[in-house]
């Protein structure tokens, strides 16, 4: 399998979900980058398990141990390697899962991939658990790039069918980054939060889970970044996002909707402001041509329902090869949105600092 992405730096994702540990290793970062850990524990904790009624109750401290490439509060130039170790593992709620297969889920494609060697505990290294290296990584990436006044920000955009207000395409104010930033449930209308909560819990006590849409802003990317075709910013994007668990749908800009445009609505008009260079209309997102043209960088991501449900199921004994039904037991995120969003953030940075 490959678990390693990027090219002037790599990162290479390793660990299972119920495992000693899971974490990541990059290489390629310059010497004498001074890591912030505070906003490193800060960027954990947004994503770790165990925080609120609204996700999972497995509590994971999610601290992070360097064990290589970091001395005296810089990076060293060589390898960068962090663990996060499991702790609050049940590893017999899974038990089940080793014949009985998750619709859904992976259990089944990834029984047939690895001939049923892979560790199913916990969903093994198909759980959302792995994605804690990729918020590591990407709070240095993020870092890096607010050096250079490049910021990621994101909110719930939809939880189930209800909706907050979407972006501005054409900028985001201060006020609404900071607020965003420092949220620990980020919507843009503050009256729609609780009614997104209640669905969540609403789903928890009939045993059953809801998706969502989040809506990520990249902004003050210097037009001129990325290249067309194979490596544009949207593939780049593209690639990484679809590498998050639980995501199955991008789109950029008015995105779909952009479809049902005539070219006269759908072209971003050019303007001088200021001596700068600016579009009236964001409708493709910051990006035309697979390269960014100084607008921000907006794109929504659809999260899939959890698939691990407490609800009865019809499902197969892979050893039998018989039909059966499934009750998931162990502990499970009734809405993954509220913790996806530091993830999506996360991979954003890494993608825009290899395009940089």
């Amino acid at each position: 399998m490959s678990g390693i992405w990027g090219k002037k730096i790599q990162y290479s994702i390793f660990g299972e979900s119920h495992g000693p540990a899971i974490g990541i290793t990059i290489s390629g970062l310059p010497a004498g980058i001074k890591l912030d850990m505070e906003h490193i524990k800060k960027e954990m904790q947004r994503r770790a398990p165990g925080s609120s009624d609204l996700v999972t109750p497995r509590k994971e401290e999610d601290n992070v141990e360097i064990l290589s490439g970091y001395f005296e509060e810089h990076t060293t130039g060589t390898p960068l390697c962090a663990i996060i170790r499991n702790k609050n593992t049940q590893s017999k709620d899974y038990s089940n899962l080793r014949y009985a297969m998750r619709p859904g889920h992976a259990d089944y494609s990834g029984r047939m991939k690895y001939q049923g060697f892979n560790d199913f505990r916990g969903s093994g290294h198909f759980s959302g658990r792995i994605t804690a290296g990729l918020v590591f990584a990407g709070a240095i990436a993020k870092q890096i790039l607010k050096s250079k006044g490049i910021e990621v920000i994101s909110h719930v955009h939809s939880i189930h069918t209800i909706k907050d207000k979407p972006f501005d395409l054409t900028g985001i104010s201060k006020e609404l980054f900071e607020k965003l930033a420092n949220a620990s449930f980020p919507v843009i209308d503050d009256n729609i939060a609780e009614e997104m909560k209640q669905c969540i819990r609403k789903a928890k006590e009939e045993q059953d889970s809801v998706g969502g849409v989040v809506e990520c802003a990249i902004l003050n990317v210097p037009a001129g970044v990325g290249d067309p075709f194979f490596d544009s910013i949207e593939s780049t994007l593209a690639h990484l996002l679809f590498s998050v668990p639980a995501v199955k749908a991008v789109e950029f800009g008015k995105g779909f909707d952009i479809s049902t445009m005539k070219g006269s609505e759908a072209n971003d008009p050019y303007y001088i402001d200021n001596g700068s260079i600016k579009t009236s209309s964001n409708n493709n997102g910051g990006i035309i041509g697979g390269i960014s043209n100084g607008m921000p960088i907006i794109f929504r991501c659809a999260i899939k329902p959890t698939a691990s449900i407490s609800q009865e199921q019809k499902t197969v004994d892979i050893t039998k090869m018989e039909n059966t039904t499934l009750k998931v037991e162990g502990r499970h995120d009734p809405c993954i949105v509220p913790r996806v969003l530091p993830v999506i953030e996360a991979v954003s940075a890494l993608a825009i600092l290899d395009r940089l």
